[in-house]
């Protein structure tokens, strides 16, 4: 894409000229040790007056410290800068004759730091801590290392005396596009990832103080198999055969189970071929785990286990605020039948209706229903619509009707059903898990309803996969298995309603040139 360069952008190529053209690289190669950052120095920066008067600094007396010049101001002889590092601004304080001396040159300071560093420059500095005369901790520079020129300007946020900010980076599309900008000059929206990736390591924890274990699975695929969902679909060319981006990790991950390992887990990514909105981005990704010998019902246990430990892992408590609502997720979380649900908030028992009566309810209720949807599309789209918008507080739906659930064991003890679970918190679905199907002729029949369902039309209907159901053949144990998307839920625990802000790099449309 090509680029027209702005005015500001021409000086600073200008300067980057003219800083060579003084013998020094503005990309130097050789390591600068960081042994200080700006908010260790900050919080923890001591000093005492002594009896005569004088200050005795007794900390952050040798450091070297790096970032970004983030603003700079001159003060006749001297000058101040603000340095912005991966914990927060800190400022510095230049003296020209001294940086002068420690560059060996005498227009160090009145040609290179005064004429052509910009705002967004790297630097390295080496020095003392102290607090200035008005009180604030800084830097007082002893060394000063150019360590990579900016070669565009920034969009600095500036606030007048009131209070009201001006050249706000604040544009979503802009933002999401440009996440090394956004996280730079909004180092607020930080906080998010570094709360994501506790969630991930607090969970890792638990599953690895439980024995289990991590595991990776295809990501490319012959067959899409493990869920509903229309995939992304390749082909590659040495074997001259199709190959689809993995919808699920499920298929692979109980064939491990049946090669004998108790407990396995995966933090995958997943690709759905499907819409994008404020709780969709096609690529995704999804923790999955699976461990013998248990049930849905220790599941569901295990599920509120988990997440009660990272609420209080990542926000210090079990409650969290989402939008408008406070939400608990110390267990046990409520437990509706997807039966039970719908009456509670439709009034109708729709759980021994036919297809036929099932699309009459839905029409009822005006809910847009088509010839390809069978049973459990429809029980699943009368739930949308008329449950799921109460479920504010972690609620187990369970019980699901065979039809909409291919991978799950039938119900012990209720005709017609499986005994699956979904976890539903603020509205929206964060997990599904079952008790896996490890009957293979069973298994068979289902995987040949779902080929029943996509010669109807339906495109997330599940395919025959011959390898897995071989691999049932062989015994697979009792299992339970669950997948939790996670940015769903660190939506939840950052309080954000829009995936984008959960992702570091979210899916966009083209850029126009």
């Amino acid at each position: 894409m090509s680029h027209h360069l702005s005015e500001q952008e021409i000086v600073r190529r200008e300067s980057l000229q003219k800083i060579r053209e003084m013998g020094i690289d503005p990309y130097p190669a050789a390591m600068f040790e960081v042994t200080a950052h700006a908010a260790d120095i900050k919080a923890q920066y001591e000093e005492e007056i002594l009896e005569d008067g004088t200050k005795n600094r007794k900390n952050f007396q040798d450091i070297a410290i790096a970032g970004r010049i983030m603003a700079q101001r001159e003060a006749g002889k001297a000058m101040f800068m603000n340095i912005q590092d991966s914990t927060g601004q800190i400022q510095i304080y230049l003296r020209g004759e001294e940086v002068n001396a420690a560059a060996g040159r005498d227009d160090f300071f009145a040609v290179l730091v005064k004429k052509y560093l910009d705002i967004g420059d790297f630097v390295g500095i080496k020095g003392y801590a102290f607090k200035t005369k008005t009180g604030e901790i800084s830097v007082h520079v002893k060394a000063f290392t150019l360590l990579s020129k900016s070669l565009r300007p920034l969009p600095i946020v500036k606030k007048d005396a009131e209070g009201n900010v001006y050249d706000a980076f604040t544009d979503p599309e802009l933002r999401y596009r440009q996440r090394y900008v956004d996280l730079t000059v909004n180092p607020q929206y930080r906080e998010i990832f570094v709360k994501r990736s506790k969630i991930i390591s607090t969970m890792r924890r638990i599953f690895d103080d439980k024995g289990w274990m991590e595991v990776e699975t295809p990501i490319l695929q012959p067959i899409h198999g493990g869920a509903a969902a229309r995939p992304f679909k390749t082909h590659h060319n040495t074997l001259d055969m199709p190959l689809y981006l993995r919808i699920a990790n499920e298929l692979y991950l109980k064939r491990l189970i049946v090669a004998g390992f108790d407990g396995v887990y995966e933090f995958g990514k997943m690709f759905r071929n499907e819409g994008m909105d404020r709780t969709h981005n096609p690529e995704f990704t999804a923790l999955e785990f699976y461990i013998a010998y248990k049930d849905y019902n220790w599941m569901m246990t295990t599920t509120e286990e988990i997440l009660e430990k990272v609420a209080i892992a990542v926000n210090g408590d079990t409650k969290v605020q989402i939008g408008e609502n406070v939400v608990d997720f110390k267990g046990p979380y409520e437990r509706l039948s997807i039966f039970g649900a719908i009456e509670k908030y439709t009034g109708i028992d729709v759980s021994n209706m036919d297809e036929e009566a099932l699309r009459g309810v839905c029409r009822q209720f005006h809910i847009e229903v088509d010839a390809t949807m069978g049973k459990g599309k429809l029980i699943d789209e009368l739930f949308g619509e008329k449950a799921e918008p109460n479920l504010i507080q972690p609620t187990f739906i369970t019980d699901y009707p065979v039809e909409m659930s291919p991978l799950t064991k039938k119900h012990r003890s209720k005709e017609g059903l499986v005994e699956r679970f979904e976890l539903f918190v603020n509205c929206k679905e964060v997990a599904n898990a079952y008790s896996e199907l490890n009957d293979p002729i069973d298994q068979r029949e289902r995987f040949e309803d779902q080929l029943r369902l996509a010669e109807r039309g339906d495109d997330e209907a599940m395919a025959m996969d011959e390898d897995f159901l071989r691999s049932l053949e062989y015994g697979m144990p009792p299992t339970s298995g669950i997948g939790i998307g996670i940015d769903r839920l660190t939506m939840m625990m950052t309080n954000q309603t829009s995936i984008q802000e959960v992702l570091f790099f979210p899916q966009m449309k083209a850029e126009k040139a």
